[in-house]
C-alpha cells in the first residue's frame, strides 16, 4: 500500500515539475517586464491609455526589435565593439563570457557547430557535441586538421569535458542538438525521441 501511494506521489511529482517551472519562468518573465518597463510606460503614457500588462508587451517588442537589429552587419559591429570592453573588465568578464558561451551554444546559429557525433572511445560509443571544426580559431598547440573539437557532456548536469578528437573516431549522430542535450543529461532515460503523449498515458 505504501509503496503504490509513493509511487504516485513520485509520478505527479515528476509530471507537475516540468510544468511547474516553465510556468514559474513565464511568470518571472512578465513580471519584471512589467516592473521594469510599465513604470516607465506608466509614467510616460496617461493614466486613462495605461493597462496592466503594457510592460510586458512592450518587453516582447523590445527582444523581437533587437533581434531585427542584431541581423544587420553594423549593429552586429557595434555590438561586438560593446562585447570587446566588457571582456577586458575584471570579474565582469568572466560572468559574461561563461553566460554568453553558454546561450551561443542554444543558439538557432551555432557558428562553427557541426553538430551531435558519436565518439568511439576505447570500444566505447559517447555522445558528444562538436564545438569547434575550424583549426584556424583554436589555441594554436590545437590546431589540428585531422581533429574536431568535442563537447562531452555528463549526466544530470555535472559538468564535461572538451576534448580534441581525430575526425576518423567520429561519425555525424541521427539526433537533433535538444534531443541529444535530453538524452545525455538525464542519462538515456528519456529515450531518444520523448513521446510526451505516450509518457502520459503510461503513467
Amino acid at each position: 500500500m505504501f509503496k503504490s501511494i509513493t509511487t504516485t506521489l513520485i509520478t505527479g511529482f515528476i509530471t507537475l515539475v516540468p510544468i511547474v517551472l516553465t510556468l514559474y519562468f513565464l511568470y518571472w518573465l512578465a513580471v519584471t517586464s512589467e516592473q521594469v518597463l510599465g513604470a516607465a510606460i506608466h509614467f510616460v503614457l496617461p493614466e486613462i491609455v495605461y493597462f496592466p500588462g503594457l510592460g510586458s508587451i512592450a518587453g516582447l517588442l523590445v527582444i523581437f526589435g533587437v533581434g531585427m537589429l542584431m541581423k544587420a552587419v553594423f549593429v552586429r559591429q557595434i555590438f561586438a565593439l560593446g562585447e570587446q570592453l566588457l571582456y577586458h573588465l575584471p570579474i565582469i568578464k568572466t560572468v559574461y563570457r561563461a553566460i554568453r558561451d553558454l546561450l551561443d551554444f542554444f543558439s538557432p546559429k551555432k557558428e562553427g557547430f557541426g553538430g551531435v557525433v558519436i565518439v568511439n572511445f576505447n570500444g566505447m560509443k559517447v555522445i558528444g557535441f562538436v564545438t569547434q571544426e575550424d583549426p584556424s580559431r583554436l589555441p594554436e598547440s590545437f590546431r589540428d586538421r585531422d581533429s574536431v573539437l568535442v563537447y562531452i557532456p555528463m549526466s544530470y548536469m555535472i559538468g564535461g569535458f572538451t576534448l580534441l578528437i581525430p575526425r576518423k573516431d567520429t561519425k555525424p549522430c541521427q539526433m537533433s542538438m535538444d534531443e541529444a542535450m535530453r538524452f545525455t543529461l538525464t542519462a538515456g532515460i528519456t529515450g531518444k525521441n520523448a513521446k510526451h503523449n505516450k509518457t502520459a498515458s503510461s503513467l
